[in-house]
């Protein structure tokens, strides 16, 4: 039997991009059977884009102008030049609308500083202090046309600890993103994830729950 080949990713951000630089590692080192083929950003000088370049990965900068059909339309435009077989929203902070998401459902990722389905939306880390959690984490999922509502593969659990601060919090779950997204595309790319019947599988049954992992 022929090895699998790499899945060919697609990686979107909007700003520093340390996710998108944790999956492109994990590509390199081959724990993540997949080659990133293309960084896209949505604004023009994010940091994300000089990591890429340095990491020898080709990169594009579509910028919304305001119109975010014809800003989809040049997204798309990019994103079938290099056909990829996976996209992985990482720090990307655009709503994509319910006909661009469908056009790459099953396919599309995201990673969330939350434990979905609590705190969708920004500034989580702020509200998971604010409303005394003992503890906080992040989510990768599948992305369906409801924001942060897909169904959930992998999740960070992160405990709160006592005098924590909104940056301290938010370094620690960005620290446990940075090993929970590459495995979980890791997964896609082995075969070993699949959406099906509207829904997350792992190893051929229905994933009634996301995967935990815990981090100190």
């Amino acid at each position: 039997m022929s090895a699998r080949a790499p899945l060919r990713l697609a990686i979107l951000i909007s700003g520093r991009g340390s996710n998108m630089e944790a999956l492109a590692r994990a590509c390199a080192s081959g724990t993540l059977a997949a080659r990133v083929a293309v960084v896209i950003a949505d604004r023009s000088g994010a940091a994300g884009i000089d990591t890429a370049r340095a990491l020898g990965i080709e990169t594009a900068t579509v910028v919304h102008a305001g119109d975010r059909s014809a800003f989809e339309r040049a997204l798309a435009a990019v994103l079938a030049r290099h056909a990829p077989q996976a996209v992985a929203l990482a720090g990307f902070m655009r709503v994509l609308s319910a006909q661009f998401v469908a056009a790459y459902l099953g396919r599309l990722f995201n990673i969330h500083p939350s434990l979905l389905p609590r705190y969708r939306g920004l500034d989580t880390h702020r509200r998971v202090l604010a409303a005394g959690e003992p503890v906080h984490g992040a989510s990768v999922h599948f992305v369906t046309a409801e924001l942060d509502a897909g169904p959930v593969v992998l999740q960070s659990r992160v405990p709160v600890r006592p005098g924590d601060s909104a940056a301290a919090l938010a370094a620690r779950v960005l620290a446990s993103e940075h090993v929970i997204y590459p495995r979980a595309l890791g997964w896609f790319a082995a075969g070993r994830l699949a959406w099906q019947d509207g829904g997350a599988w792992l190893d051929g049954r229905p994933l009634a729950a996301p995967v935990v992992e815990e981090f100190p």
